[in-house]
């Protein structure tokens, strides 16, 4: 296994930089942000907003990998930015950095199309190591997110939402909310890698869904 992270590792950093966007309205956080980034080779700052007006505007001509998107600006907030900017921007991925723990907020980003979902009391480090996470393909949350979200599919699967899916099915859901990789459930659940991309395609043709993001909506979305 650690075999294996080491090459992925190496492999991302001989990749091109990861290309950045930040929309934020405190210039304190966003100058930080950008000043973290900019001294890490693997990423590259793109361009920042103070407001969602401008980013919406300005963003399809950037077309990032990774937005990384305050929730509560002037004007429009973050949500309808991502709303907004999501089809013109279909190989960005969105990850919430904001103050905003609370349920409805989550789970009307994640509706949104955002990928991840991080608190700005987590360390710029940690978001550091959670754009990578975001850029392989994981979900990165912060614990208490995670466990709301959890706590949602939970609720979801005693209400009949997804009742569809078999018991693995849904505990292969539950890691996929917490953005682990497949390798990663493959280890925890003692199957193969192939066994568990069986599994995420059935989920995706019950839930009548086409990847991920799709799926934890049609999960935890309101119904």
């Amino acid at each position: 296994m650690l075999y294996w992270n080491q090459l992925a590792e190496a492999y991302i950093y001989r990749m091109a930089a990861i290309k950045i966007c930040i929309v934020e309205d405190l210039k304190e956080v966003r100058d930080g942000m950008t000043s973290l980034l900019t001294l890490d080779e693997r990423f590259e700052v793109l361009a920042t907003f103070p407001d969602a007006e401008k980013a919406t505007e300005d963003l399809p001509g950037w077309q990032p990998d990774i937005v990384i998107m305050d929730i509560n600006l002037p004007g429009m907030n973050g949500i309808e930015c991502i709303k907004k900017v999501k089809p013109k921007c279909p190989q960005s991925q969105f990850i919430m950095f904001t103050i905003y723990e609370d349920d409805e907020k989550v789970f009307e980003a994640l509706n949104a199309g955002a990928s991840g979902y991080l608190l700005k009391k987590t360390s710029l480090g940690k978001m550091g190591e959670s754009l990578l996470e975001l850029y392989a393909g994981g979900s990165p949350m912060s614990t208490q997110i995670a466990r709301k979200v959890i706590n949602r599919l939970r609720h979801n699967e005693k209400s009949g939402v997804i009742d569809i899916l078999s018991p693995r099915e849904n505990e292969i859901l539950q890691y996929l909310a917490t953005g682990s990789l497949y390798k990663e459930i493959a280890e925890k659940l003692s199957i193969s890698t192939g066994t568990v991309r069986q599994h995420i395609h059935n989920i995706y043709e019950k839930l009548h869904v086409q990847n991920r993001t799709e799926a934890l909506n049609k999960a935890f979305g309101k119904h």
